[in-house]
């Protein structure tokens, strides 16, 4: 494991567990003693690789009972991702987040592998090109969500 930082090696034990499970159930306490860290380091590592665009639902209860459950989220059909999808990117998105939706469709079969590539070249930063943030990011979401309801129309 040299050259991973502990993020990628929480990560990957994550899910680990989640390849023999479709939902896990930690007590931040514990995962963070267990990879002796601060508990912060288990909420960054859950908030930013176990999003819904990754295709995780997590759930938390806080207090002394309290427990993170992180599950693989398992959407009806193609249409029912694209529509979920397509609420999630709403007004504006970043790189980043596109990002992880393309992974999430290609890593489904719901495009392949040449689709993504070009949905990612088209919504990229470098063809975008604004100097402003929120513009880009608000062209970004109307670009992805315009590919993304051509996506839903084809599968009808």
């Amino acid at each position: 494991m040299q050259g991973q930082n502990i993020s990628d090696i929480i990560e990957a034990y994550l899910k680990q567990i989640l390849n023999e499970s479709t939902r896990v159930e930690i007590r931040r306490s514990e995962v963070a003693e267990l990879f002796n860290c601060v508990p912060s380091q288990i909420n960054y590592v859950i908030n930013t690789r176990f999003t819904i665009q990754r295709g995780y639902l997590v759930q938390s209860k806080r207090g002394g009972g309290g427990y993170i459950r992180i599950e693989k989220v398992k959407l009806l059909d193609d249409r029912d991702m694209l529509d979920t999808l397509i609420g999630l990117v709403g007004h504006q998105i970043s790189q980043r987040d596109t990002l992880a939706i393309v992974q999430k469709l290609y890593e489904d079969n719901a495009i392949e592998r040449r689709d993504a590539n070009l949905i990612l070249a088209a919504t990229s930063h470098q063809t975008l090109a604004l100097n402003d943030r929120q513009l880009e990011a608000e062209l970004r979401a109307r670009i992805l969500t315009s590919l993304l309801n051509h996506l839903r129309y084809e599968r009808e």
